[in-house]
């Protein structure tokens, strides 16, 4: 159960990234959506048709890159042009500040949480 009391910004952002499917290399660009709260940033992807030994994270400094195989293909039609998919794949620019290396992910019915700690930085000033 998520506690609310820490939450700073009342707004979910859509995130900024491949925001487009790329047709030629069969991949999808999942939904995803990241919010901020007092320690931890939450960051979720919508991944229908794929399971969870087929999600690959990854992290390269504060970009995350997520990659899911289908189960299945996926075809989707427009204007008389069938398109298939075999693949999810997002990368994403995170804030500054976190905390890779504590991170706790969490796949449930097609979606994937990515609770991300924010880094702690700065020192303690000792009053005399």
């Amino acid at each position: 159960m998520q506690n609310y009391d820490d939450f700073k910004f009342g707004i979910t952002l859509p995130i900024m990234g491949s925001l487009f499917d790329d047709i030629e290399h069969k991949i999808l660009s999942p939904l995803s959506c990241l919010r901020e709260f007092a320690n931890h940033w939450m960051l979720e992807f919508d991944l229908p048709l794929v399971s969870k030994k087929d999600i690959q994270i990854t992290f390269d400094g504060n970009a995350i890159n997520v990659e899911a195989k289908l189960k299945e293909e996926y075809s989707e039609e427009k204007l008389g042009n069938v398109t298939k998919f075999e693949y999810f794949k997002k990368s994403i620019l995170l804030p500054s500040k976190i905390d890779n290396k504590k991170i706790n992910v969490k796949f449930e019915k097609g979606r994937l949480i990515i609770k991300i700690p924010k880094k702690k930085t700065g020192h303690i000033v000792k009053i005399t």
